[in-house]
């Protein structure tokens, strides 16, 4: 039985905002522009997979 394909490693983001907007990037090939909250230390775009995580600094301050 052959090998299965290799996956993509999922896209890691470090941000200072607990907002982040995602529109998956690749112009016209991204997706619709959400607007993600970071609860905790991170989130994850439910379109494209890229995980947002909420900078060392930024992890207690109350954002926006």
């Amino acid at each position: 039985m052959p090998d299965a394909p290799a996956l993509p490693a999922i896209e890691s983001i470090e941000v200072h905002d607990r907002v982040v907007a995602c529109d998956g990037g690749n112009g016209p090939l991204g997706h619709p522009r959400v607007f993600l909250k970071i609860e905790d230390r991170s989130v994850t775009c439910p379109y494209c997979s890229r995980h947002y995580v909420l900078a060392d600094a930024d992890a207690t301050g109350g954002g926006h």
